[in-house]
């Protein structure tokens, strides 16, 4: 069975409930119809894109403070994956540290962003992510 053209995959990688709750927030607003499915670790992470009852998502949104295994780590393993290397994968987290902005570009992220505080600008960041890789940006097949 085949997904309407505009239906958009995400696969949302955080485990902060109000960090979730957020995010969900800003995508319901969306201009493309968006799927998204929602987990909390990096193990599980991995899990779910492996999984061949999964369908892969169009975007990965990654937080890198994960419990069972770090953004960094589910990163480094997608690139790795011929299956999974080409999935963008936009990382959302709380960190600014400039190492770890280096670290993610060197491990193939696709962007970093660093989460606003204001609960208001946290939404509009999860927007434009929305907007560009899913409205803008031509995606791998």
């Amino acid at each position: 069975m085949s997904r309407p053209a505009e239906l958009m995959r995400i696969l949302l990688v955080e485990d902060s409930l109000a960090d979730i709750e957020l995010t969900l927030e800003a995508l319901s607003g969306a201009k493309v119809a968006n799927e998204v499915a929602v987990v909390r670790d990096g193990a599980a992470a991995l899990e779910h894109l492996r999984d061949p009852a999964t369908t892969r998502p169009d975007l990965l949104i990654l937080d890198l403070n994960l419990p069972r295994m770090t953004g960094h780590e589910v990163l480094a393993a997608m690139r790795a994956d011929p299956a999974l290397k080409r999935i963008p994968v936009a990382v959302l987290t709380t960190s600014a540290a400039e190492a770890d902005v280096v670290r993610t570009y060197d491990l193939g992220a696709n962007c970093f962003l660093t989460k606003p505080v204001d609960v208001e600008q946290f939404i509009a960041v999860v927007q434009s992510i929305d907007d560009f890789w899913l409205g803008l940006v031509r995606l791998p097949p």
